[in-house]
């Protein structure tokens, strides 16, 4: 039996290579490009001071480390690209400097995996390489994440599809090359079966982006990077389908799955890098005659947020591990995926709270990132699904490995155990 928890050397000195790079040349663009779109945004002002950081992490063979060899990507596996993201995670621009940002990353295997090869060249050869952007589109206004609610369809007449309805929060689309839509396109069918999804280029006649919503409070309204989309007879061609016709949640579960567990990656660096904060400052400030390390209510903070953080960050790497085992989101991965991926809005919350309250009334202000890590936090129980959805993934999966008692009386009912154990020892009471 093999059971390890240590990183091949070669491997180790990548890490710490990205996390003096990341400290040093990616974090302080944090500083600088402020914007909501700014990581992603191909024509941001960001994409110039990023570029020669992309073109290093590409020499040192670093580049959207997500992908396999055939796709185009390192191959470096699931357990390889968490802990590289639970370093890139202390920065917003990090995932984009090493290729590996959502929704790019998983919309990149969707079109590797299921587009035409014009698709691939005129699309995911351009994606993987950062130049352009791209958008995964599912959500609807009056239906949220419901899809049993969806309403937008797509029709087939002759060589193209005719899209009509109405998306919401398709994040990245303002500035993307191109969305994958999810669309009904047998609405006499269950959803699951009679969804499908659609690759769209921008500025296709007939989709208009009515307006751009940011998540928290920005300077102006308007000025997010998540689109309210309406389509009207927005016509394609008939081969943008891709995947089987009625198979778009299959198809979806290509970058979903990854998705959820790369958003947890992420976020164990998210924590970190609270714990940083709070560990320095706890060192750092003196109240009461003595520092705040010294005081058994900070020290209570440390110690629960380093076991919290330590529980959630081995759980994430055992699912990345059990995806590289498998090569494929079955039943068994996909309810860790979503019990870290529920898990996640969760710890993040008391962890960020917990450094947010030892720094005071600094904690609050904006001349530190405690506050704009805290309004990331209710994006994440929501974004690929509410926490709630995957709560009841997660135990449905875990009942399914119980049976009913078998009597009136539970299993582990104490009387009845005890006359099986008398039974079988009770004689020695005798002797």
């Amino acid at each position: 039996m093999s059971w390890c928890f240590e990183t091949d050397a070669e491997f180790e000195a990548s890490l710490a290579w990205i996390d003096e790079f990341t400290k040093k040349e990616i974090e302080p663009l944090d500083l600088v490009f402020r914007g909501p779109g700014d990581p992603f945004d191909p024509n941001s002002p960001a994409a110039k001071a990023m570029a020669p950081l992309k073109e290093i992490v590409k020499e040192k063979g670093l580049w959207a480390c997500h992908l396999e060899h055939e796709l185009g990507g390192q191959g470096y596996g699931q357990v390889n690209l968490g802990l590289m993201n639970e370093i890139l995670g202390r920065s917003r621009f990090g995932p984009s400097v090493f290729g590996c940002q959502a929704p790019d990353s998983g919309n990149a295997e969707i079109l590797a995996k299921f587009g035409t090869d014009d698709q691939k060249a005129r699309f995911l050869a351009p994606l993987l390489n950062g130049d352009i952007a791209s958008c995964y589109s599912m959500t609807e206004p009056q239906a949220g994440a419901d899809p049993a609610e969806f309403t937008c369809t797509a029709t087939q007449e002759g060589d193209e599809w005719v899209i009509s309805g109405e998306k919401w929060f398709a994040s990245h689309a303002r500035f993307s090359e191109f969305l994958l839509v999810m669309v009904v396109t047998s609405p006499d069918k269950p959803i699951h079966q009679g969804a499908s999804i659609i690759l769209v280029p921008k500025d296709t006649p007939g989709m208009e982006i009515l307006r751009n919503s940011a998540v928290g409070p920005y300077v102006e309204q308007g000025d997010g990077v998540h689109a309210y989309i309406r389509f009207d007879n927005c016509r394609v061609p008939a081969e943008n389908l891709l995947g089987e016709e009625g198979q778009g949640f299959l198809v979806a579960q290509t970058r979903l799955g990854g998705g959820r567990v790369h958003h947890a990656m992420r976020s164990v660096g998210k924590l970190k890098k609270a714990m940083d904060m709070m560990c320095e400052r706890a060192v750092s400030r003196t109240t009461k005659g003595e520092l705040l390390g010294d005081k058994q209510f900070t020290q209570e903070k440390i110690a629960d947020s380093y076991t919290q953080i330590l529980q959630y960050r081995l759980h994430v790497l055992y699912t990345a591990w059990l995806i590289d085992k498998h090569k494929e989101y079955n039943r068994e991965v996909r309810k860790e995926i979503a019990a870290i991926k529920a898990a996640t809005p969760k710890v993040l919350q008391e962890v960020v709270y917990r450094a947010m309250h030892l720094h005071g009334s600094l904690g609050m202000s904006d001349e530190i990132p405690l506050m704009y890590m805290w309004g990331d936090i209710p994006e994440l129980g929501v974004v690929d699904g509410p926490t709630e959805v995957h709560k009841i993934t997660v135990a449905r999966t875990v009942l399914r490995d119980y049976e009913p008692a078998p009597g009136l009386f539970p299993s582990y009912h104490t009387p009845t155990q005890r006359e099986a154990a008398m039974k079988k020892y009770g004689h020695f009471l005798e002797s």
